[in-house]
């Protein structure tokens, strides 16, 4: 049982520095991505379009027509 006890603690050890490591990964891509906005908006650009735009190219083409439509009704439905 001592053995399955110490084994288990290598196991939860090791993933345990992994998830730091990628925490640690995370924090440096994101602090990437605010020196890109940041560039971007020194360069002119509103950065919540960016940031929009960005998440309507990893939809799907269907899911990103299906998502016009339903604004594009709800607009009209409000009258905007």
């Amino acid at each position: 049982m001592a053995d399955s006890v110490q084994v288990s603690s290598e196991r939860l050890t090791s993933l345990v520095e992994r998830i730091e490591n990628l925490e640690e990964q995370r924090s440096a891509i994101n602090a990437d991505i605010r020196e890109v906005l940041a560039e971007a908006k020194s360069a002119g650009f509103d950065t919540r379009i960016v940031r929009q735009i960005v998440r309507l190219r990893k939809m799907e083409p269907y899911d990103r027509e299906e998502q016009e439509h339903l604004l594009e009704v709800y607009r009209n439905a409000v009258g905007v």
